[in-house]
């Protein structure tokens, strides 16, 4: 569990005078090695920023080699139907989702 300041209600934030800027543990009693906590706001279109996180390479390879597998799936059938070239492509897009699932490709997002 994440160390966590000792109280952060709205209350204690109000008592310490603060506003948006104000820390959750501020005149709250802060005792030494307790890290403090900034007020985030909860309210919808107050800007907050996140860590950029964009993935890793893995991921991205699975991710191409699927979509690269649907382009040439879907270019197989409306410039024939080319019967083999589509199967094979659902064959490499069947691969890209198995090395995907494989590289835990679903821990990636925030």
């Amino acid at each position: 569990m994440a160390n966590q300041a000792e109280s952060a209600t709205a209350g204690n934030v109000a008592a310490s005078g603060g506003g948006y800027g104000a820390s959750a543990t501020a005149g709250a009693g802060r005792s030494a090695g307790h890290e403090v906590i900034p007020f985030v706001s909860q309210v919808p279109g107050t800007p907050v920023s996140f860590p950029s996180f964009h993935g890793r390479t893995v991921s991205w390879v699975a991710v191409t080699v699927i979509m690269a597998a649907f382009l040439m799936g879907g270019l197989a059938l409306v410039f024939g139907p080319i019967w083999w070239l589509f199967w094979v492509s659902l064959g490499l897009a069947a691969v890209g989702a198995l090395m995907g699932l494989a590289t835990g490709i679903f821990d990636d997002w925030y």
